[in-house]
């Protein structure tokens, strides 16, 4: 009898091309934390560091087959849930997962970095209709939960006050990350779980040109966390700081000409020095 010692994890997400973010960038952050990844795709993009040129949505059939095939051989321990582009995907996965027992880490890809808009307009109620309650944690950027809540937010306050309300609304912890907020020194995040007082992860901003895959990365993270074993609190305070560690170490590199990656990898200890000849 064989131990697994690398816990499965599964996303069901986007692929982005230039492997920066989506299920390339999910994958990376499962192998370097001890996992064994999986994947669902749910669309094709054409897309690079300096944008998104094209996407190309996956049925919602064929995605579920892709969920069939992986749940009858690999169950996973945990998911991420990503880029999902409309109602009938949703609606699908939605019938496919609430009955089964596994932790669903919810990262409501809206808007990319680039400011693409990735998700149809009458996708968002049925994302938090049927998702959101299916979700141990939600993690929505600003510019995601200001969609979310129906309001602009414009400070920490505003973060923490949104967080809470729809964590109680439905009855699911929400992780929201402040680190597109303007005229602030800080990148800090606002975990709420329902009934409970907020827990901040703060952290100084970094200066760099490569956050491209943040969201993807930090939500995989907790996945993979989580996983392990790992309290939803504990989890994401181990990958806030994995996320703060792969920004620090990609600063300085040069993988594109807009904005580049965060850097994986930067906790593999077995790189190569050499060159092969």
């Amino acid at each position: 009898m064989i131990t697994k010692q690398h816990p499965p994890v599964l996303t069901i997400a986007g692929s982005d091309s230039s492997g920066g973010a989506g299920i390339q960038a999910d994958l990376k952050t499962m192998t370097t934390l001890g996992c064994y990844g999986m994947s669902v795709i749910t669309a094709l993009t054409a897309q690079n560091t300096c944008g998104v040129q094209g996407v190309l949505p996956v049925p919602a059939d064929f995605v579920i087959r892709q969920l069939e095939s992986v749940f009858t051989d690999i169950p996973p321990a945990s998911i991420k849930i990503g880029m999902l582009h409309d109602r009938e995907l949703i609606e699908a996965l939605h019938n496919y997962l609430k009955d089964k027992s596994v932790s669903i880490i919810l990262d409501p890809v809206m808007v990319a970095t680039s400011g693409d808009v990735l998700l149809n307009p009458d996708a968002l109620d049925a994302l938090q209709t049927l998702l959101f309650p299916l979700a141990a944690l939600v993690t929505p950027n600003v510019h995601e939960m200001s969609l979310v809540c129906g309001c602009p937010l414009a400070d920490f306050e505003d973060l923490e006050t949104q967080a809470g309300q729809m964590a109680d609304k439905w009855s699911v912890p929400f992780l929201v990350k402040g680190g597109d907020l303007k005229g602030t020194e800080y990148s800090s995040d606002v975990l709420v779980l329902p009934g409970e007082e907020p827990v901040w992860y703060e952290s100084p901003r970094i200066n760099t040109p490569n956050s491209h895959g943040t969201g993807c990365t930090l939500s995989s993270a907790i996945a993979s966390f989580t996983a392990h074993g790992l309290s939803l609190k504990k989890a994401v305070n181990e990958s806030k700081q994995y996320i703060r560690s792969a920004l620090e170490s990609g600063r300085n590199q040069s993988w594109g000409q807009g904005r580049g990656p965060v850097n994986h990898m930067w906790n593999n200890t077995n790189q190569f020095s050499g060159v092969y000849r």
